[in-house]
């Protein structure tokens, strides 16, 4: 058996063991469900009045809810992993596609918009050089940094000719990237954090869904690299299991609704079509992919392009993380509303957009109101088995989509049993954030964009990169 052979057997393999665990994650998902479902139907809680019987409709609906949201994102997310993805052959693609031009590999051009990344650069752009596509371009933009990114980006740049360094008053992220077009001549574009590594492969695989001419933007799959902290280890297997397993499913059709900022790659044309990024909300990154699928424009999603970033160490910045992010989203949100009910928008595109609502608003403040709802019953009638089982349920989905996520991106086992903090901690920490976010944003309350200060955590991943690099320039 070749290596190629043994390659997709190992694949297939996999593939068929991920399709086994389905079925036994689903099958316990309908067997606590019906748990559930006979307790309620006993004597051990008060349905006696009618407030009771009203909250307990909402709740069970609530229950329904979670329920169909954790099947659906959980199959769709499987047929997307077993689905057949494009060969990174690029030398074989069609002429449709635009990855050829006369008899070349068409040039890529990736933005990394900086600010005040000092402590870090040198480890994103070693990670850039090391890429293994054979024709792109680096532009890096310093938004205004007050330390040392300008400087340190500009010495290599003077040993690497495929690194240009520029700089500009600061402005925003946005405009840093706008400015970066500027001066990009590639006719497909990747925008990449300047706090975020990329693997060497994730080029080639990011690009080789642009075989299909009706995709306009691909998403990559970030992940968390500093895991030595609970907040931060929560935060990765947030990554792998609430944010990556539904851009998986929302892959499946092509609707992928955010294109992360760490790793995402844009036909130039469509970028231009669009009206590039607009400085108007928090989420930009949120904004341009929903311009882009109103637009008609397919989004897909790749998990082996990778992109390592560095996720907040302590609870107050992951608030301030989030409580942007939410803002930003809502913002967006309110500025394509037309998307909602218009018929001359494409269905589909309506349905990601309802559902970027639900996963933004309405959920946290569900999730929000039955906790109280559980804290309420128990202070007022004891604590009830209906809880328990609840509690358990919860405790149980969390788990078999951890294990299912961890399963599908072969990530670190360590992560599973953080599951058991993940919905009943961390989730509700979060939403309790998307609540008051929400609220302010809709009372039009000022808030400031809070860069985040970066401990370093991503450097020494690429140390002999660096130390090519640190010779090259001794040599010089």
């Amino acid at each position: 058996m070749s290596i190629s052979q043994n390659s997709e057997y190992r694949t297939e393999t996999k593939r068929s063991k991920y399709g086994l665990w389905l079925l036994i994650l689903l099958l316990i998902s309908l067997v606590f469900g019906f748990i559930t479902y006979y307790f309620s139907q006993r004597s051990f809680f008060p349905f006696g009045t009618i407030l009771i019987i009203a909250l307990t409709v909402v709740l069970l609906a609530f229950l329904i809810i979670l329920l169909l949201r954790y099947f659906f994102i959980l199959v769709f997310a499987y047929l997307q992993h077993t689905s057949s993805r494009p060969k990174d052959d690029i030398d074989n693609y069609p002429p449709e596609s635009g990855l050829h031009g006369e008899g070349s590999i068409r040039l890529v051009s990736i933005l990394v918009p900086v600010y005040n990344e000092g402590k870090v650069i040198k480890s994103v752009v070693a990670s850039l050089l090391n890429l293994d596509y054979p024709n792109y371009e680096i532009i890096l933009i310093d938004d205004g940094s007050t330390d040392d990114t300008f400087y340190t980006a500009k010495s290599i740049a003077q040993i690497n000719p495929k690194l240009q360094v520029f700089s500009k008053p600061n402005q925003g992220k946005a405009c840093a990237l706008n400015f970066g077009l500027n001066y990009a001549k590639g006719e497909f574009i990747v925008c990449v954090d300047g706090d975020s590594l990329v693997n060497p492969e994730t080029l080639r695989k990011g690009l080789r869904h642009f075989k299909d001419p009706r995709v306009g933007a691909v998403a990559g799959n970030v992940k968390a690299v500093n895991r030595k902290r609970m907040v931060s280890l929560l935060q990765a297997l947030e990554y792998v299991e609430g944010l990556n397993m539904a851009r998986r499913a929302q892959g499946l059709f092509g609707l992928v609704n955010i294109v992360p900022g760490p790793i995402g790659f844009f036909r130039r044309s469509v970028l231009e079509a669009v009206g590039r990024y607009s400085s108007d909300t928090f989420a930009e990154d949120c904004d341009l992919t929903l311009k882009i699928l109103s637009h008609g424009w397919k989004v897909r999603y790749e998990p082996e392009a990778l992109a390592w970033t560095e996720v907040p160490e302590t609870w107050l910045d992951l608030v301030k993380q989030r409580y942007r992010w939410t803002r930003g989203i809502i913002q967006s949100i309110r500025k394509h509303k037309n998307i909602l009910l218009n018929p001359r928008i494409n269905f589909s595109d309506t349905l990601i957009f309802w559902q970027m609502i639900y996963e933004a608003i309405i959920w946290p403040g569900m999730n929000v109101f039955a906790h109280l709802f559980f804290i309420v019953i128990a202070l007022s009638f004891g604590f009830s088995p209906l809880i328990v089982f609840w509690w358990l349920q919860l405790l149980a989905l969390d788990l078999m989509s951890a294990l299912f996520c961890v399963a599908c991106e072969e990530e670190q086992t360590k992560l599973i049993p953080y599951a058991i903090l993940y919905r009943m901690i961390f989730i509700l920490i979060i939403d309790i954030i998307k609540v008051f976010a929400t609220i302010e944003e809709y009372l039009s309350l000022g808030m400031s964009w809070d860069k985040l200060e970066r401990n370093g955590r991503i450097n020494g991943v690429h140390k002999p990169v660096l130390a090519c690099q640190d010779s090259a320039k001794e040599a010089a």
